[in-house]
């Protein structure tokens, strides 16, 4: 459920206690192609859905793909979806990811910093070089997902459950999260680093911890504001916008 107060939205999801995809990829987690294909399948799913309402995620990646403590995993609720963009480029983001938990780095070196030129040039000099040592169905289904022509990449349920590769994979259990991945995270372990989460408590410009004396704060001011005469026009604008629009309630 969702809730929010004068500065912030906030969006209450389940507790996921496994971490995240690229905290176990930092601790040197070797993912099994089994488990990636089943990841790859529990992700589609997810993004079928977000189709069906219309919903281009574009952040998708190991940060924000999070387990729980029996490790089907969940997307990070980043959603953003933008003009140029449409359904394929999630689809490219899922083969990225897959590649990455396969060989612990990126297919393509970029960075959000890399030039936009050096990225187009790279994509055409460069190759993706997958490992001799996977499966041939799991290489043809990642150069499916890589494709760089958005019109000739897989991007919908349908079609990669046509994928030959996928040919065996029950979709009413893997909905069901009721197959189990070859990785479990440890339960006794805090699954996250610490101090990550502490750097952004320091950071953030607008901390929780203190937003109850900044609003009070704020209000003691608005309150002041108020008493001046020279807000009498706006308060009777503000007050004609509360009677004449219909405020969206969810309930």
């Amino acid at each position: 459920y969702s809730f929010q107060d004068e500065e912030d939205m906030f969006m209450v999801v389940d507790l996921l206690l496994g971490g995240d995809l690229r905290y176990h990829l930092q601790q040197n987690v070797h993912f099994t192609e089994g488990t990636v294909k089943l990841y790859i399948c529990e992700l589609a799913l997810a993004l079928e859905y977000l189709q069906r309402y219309h919903i281009i995620h574009r952040d998708i990646k190991p940060d924000n793909i999070l387990l729980d403590e029996h490790a089907p995993e969940v997307f990070q609720v980043y959603m953003d979806g933008g003009p140029g963009y449409s359904y394929p480029v999630d689809w490219w983001s899922l083969g990225v990811t897959a590649y990455e938990l396969l060989r612990g780095w990126r297919p393509y070196e970029i960075h959000s910093a890399t030039p936009i030129d050096e990225i187009l040039n790279m994509f055409k000099v460069e190759r993706v070089h997958y490992s001799s040592t996977w499966c041939k169905g799991m290489v043809a289904l990642l150069r499916k997902l890589l494709t760089k022509d958005p019109e000739s990449r897989l991007s919908s349920l349908r079609d990669i459950q046509s994928v030959p590769y996928l040919a065996d994979m029950n979709w009413d259990v893997v909905f069901e999260k009721a197959l189990m991945p070859g990785f479990v995270p440890n339960k006794g372990r805090l699954n996250c680093d610490p101090t990550f989460e502490l750097e952004e408590m320091i950071l953030e410009s607008k901390p929780l911890h203190k937003k109850k004396k900044r609003l009070a704060k704020n209000r003691s001011r608005d309150s002041t504001k108020d008493s001046c005469p020279l807000n009498g026009h706006l308060q009777q604008c503000l007050e004609t916008v509360r009677k004449e629009f219909i405020i969206f309630n969810r309930e």
